[in-house]
């Protein structure tokens, strides 16, 4: 088997390739040389640096140096610029500020309380405003960095989670029965804002954007059917014609709905360990790249690294070859380094 170019494969040629290569030579159906490894670390990184994550979340120096220190002392294949959001405060949402959790939306003060505002909302450019800006620096430094050994991916909030940031989850939930002409004016909005921003990060030289839309789990098959997977689908196209590989991440359960998130084209579908990846696998047929379903607490918070290599096992073995190692969902602060190697063992001799 050959690359595209027509070279051979480091993996064929018995060369150890960089995460970059392994990444995408995975997504393209291609040999490599081992697993490629992908966990999502947030509060877990910046404790790798001893930096608050308060700091993490809203400064893209902390989180570069971060990133790299993890991904290089546990042999990561990517670098993430994935923090809190960064599209709901610049457009003007209430925001509690912690100094060393994640901040929280102030849903009593939540920017569209009145509907009506809606109307009045300009996309920000993500350019310019500082929230967006600072992430769109963070790849630029990144790329710069170790873009050539580590796949840089950018993110964005998807229609279900970027909604609810603005109108509040409870409020937004109840908007699916009450107004779903007013669900469907702000997921126009959002979706918008998520493609320019997410075009932005791929300038700055990221090369795959991940979708996290973790209240879509929340909203029920029928309505995941009819509001929200029109909008997902129009994300991961919009970014698939910007040149970008698409990573979908939907905590919780999401297993009336797997069939559906098959069909949206991802390049990989993140799985929880709320989900069996065998029904994933079942559900999303065979080509499907699928990362996960470790579960962050019980196996790599909690867990031994025989009990973690023992976990990934099964799910590699569900999973089938189209797949990536990573626990289910972020990877916990306090996770013994030992478990993370573990894991980092297993995706090496695999």
């Amino acid at each position: 088997m050959v690359f595209a170019s027509g070279e051979n494969s480091d993996a064929e040629a018995g060369c150890e390739m960089t995460g970059r290569e392994r990444v995408l030579a995975l997504l393209d159906g291609l040999p490599v040389d081992h697993r490629p490894l992908m966990p999502i670390t947030m509060m877990f990184a910046a404790d790798q640096i001893g930096a608050k994550y308060g700091t993490y979340a809203l400064d893209h120096r902390v989180m570069v140096d971060a990133q790299i220190r993890t991904a290089e002392t546990f042999s990561f294949d990517h670098v993430s610029g994935i923090t809190e959001t960064r599209e709901a405060p610049d457009c003007g949402a209430a925001v509690r500020y912690f100094d060393d959790q994640p901040y929280a939306m102030d849903e009593q003060n939540a920017r569209l309380a009145n509907k009506a505002t809606l109307t009045t909302l300009n996309i920000p450019d993500p350019h310019s405003a500082p929230h967006m800006q600072d992430r769109h620096r963070g790849l630029a430094l990144l790329k710069d960095r170790v873009g050539r050994e580590k796949l840089v991916e950018g993110w964005v909030e998807g229609p279900c989670g970027a909604a609810a940031d603005l109108r509040g989850i409870n409020t937004f939930m109840l908007d699916f029965y009450d107004d779903r002409a007013f669900v469907k004016d702000l997921f126009e909005f959002v979706v918008e804002l998520a493609l320019r921003f997410g075009r932005a990060q791929l300038e700055a030289g990221a090369e795959m954007i991940g979708i996290g839309d973790p209240a879509a789990s929340l909203v029920g098959p029928a309505l995941y059917r009819g509001f929200v997977w029109p909008y997902e689908k129009r994300l991961v196209d919009g970014f698939h014609a910007a040149g970008a590989r698409v990573r979908l991440h939907i905590c919780g359960s999401t297993r009336r709905i797997l069939e559906d998130i098959g069909r949206l084209g991802c390049d990989i579908v993140d799985v929880d360990s709320a989900v069996p990846i065998s029904l994933a696998r079942e559900k999303m047929g065979p080509n499907q790249v699928l990362l996960g379903n470790l579960d962050p607490v019980r196996d790599l918070l909690n867990g031994s690294p025989e009990s973690i290599e023992a976990a990934l096992s099964a799910c590699h073995l569900e999973a089938g070859e189209r797949y990536i190692v990573a626990a289910g969902c972020e990877v916990p602060r306090g996770t013994p380094r030992e478990n993370m190697r573990a894991m980092a063992r297993y995706a090496a001799s695999h």
